[in-house]
């Protein structure tokens, strides 16, 4: 397993400029975005709205410092957009909104959101006779929001099998709802699961290869075992990092873990 280093260190630049952002939050979750982007998905950068593409929704959209820099290096977003984060005059916020970033699909941050407009989304191109796939990651935190299990209970009685959630499970949730087996929760509403390490190339390939993507079928969820922080032993696990910008001190410590 091999973590991408140059992003993480992105991030926090990003962070220290803007001051502003999740680093923990955006750690746990950019090695799959990066992954989706670099071997999934179907796009054109320079034509986002290409009909024919594959749809990702970052639903935890407080994660987006994990999003801005994968698209940067796809083409969607340029370096002034970067340099201009959570800026006067820039188009990158602290949440993605789709009126002003290229390749975000939805405006997220609402917990809750991401899945419900991506099952009707699958729903429409399904109407529509279109076999695009739809891509959503969410938080396992955000599968206590009501509107997650509304979804995913349409997805599978609508079955949508050109959908697929991943969920970001870096045990967030657990600091208060301890007593929840995820693999057992979305098994019941119908859908494939698969579980793997959220950190690992291989292993999220090997679950994306699995899923027979149909245009009437059975919806995936792949439960990503991630850790928040993931890469910088300062910031990994759940406390004081979830929204704080590094000192210079900090500063240091981090980009030496990430030399």
């Amino acid at each position: 397993m091999v973590l991408n280093k140059a992003i993480r260190r992105r991030i926090v630049d990003m962070t220290v400029e803007g001051r502003d952002g999740h680093i923990p939050s955006a750690f746990s979750i950019v090695d799959i975005i990066n992954y989706l982007f670099s071997h999934v998905l179907k796009f054109d950068a320079k034509n986002p709205k290409w009909a024919d593409r594959d749809y990702f929704i970052l639903s935890k959209g407080h994660g987006c410092l994990a999003l801005y820099p994968v698209l940067h290096e796809k083409g969607f977003i340029t370096d002034n957009d970067i340099k201009l984060f959570c800026k006067a005059g820039g188009i990158l916020g602290e949440h993605p909104d789709f009126t002003k970033v290229p390749g975000a699909e939805a405006s997220t941050g609402s917990l809750g959101h991401g899945l419900p407009f991506g099952t009707g989304i699958a729903l429409g191109h399904r109407i529509k006779g279109m076999s695009n796939r739809i891509f959503i990651l969410v938080g396992d935190g955000e599968c206590h929001e009501g509107s997650v299990w509304e979804a995913a209970n349409v997805g599978r009685n609508q079955k949508l099998g050109n959908l697929c959630v991943i969920v970001d499970w870096n045990s967030s949730a657990a600091q208060l709802m301890p007593f929840d087996n995820l693999s057992e929760k979305w098994a019941a509403f119908g859908w494939n699961v698969q579980v793997v390490d959220g950190h690992s190339e291989e292993e999220l390939g090997k679950a994306v290869r699995a899923i027979e993507f149909q245009s009437v079928g059975v919806p995936s969820v792949i439960l990503a075992k991630t850790v928040k922080g993931k890469g910088v032993p300062l910031l990994e696990g759940h406390g004081p990092w979830h929204h704080r910008i590094p000192n210079a001190e900090e500063y240091k410590a981090i980009m030496e873990a990430l030399s």
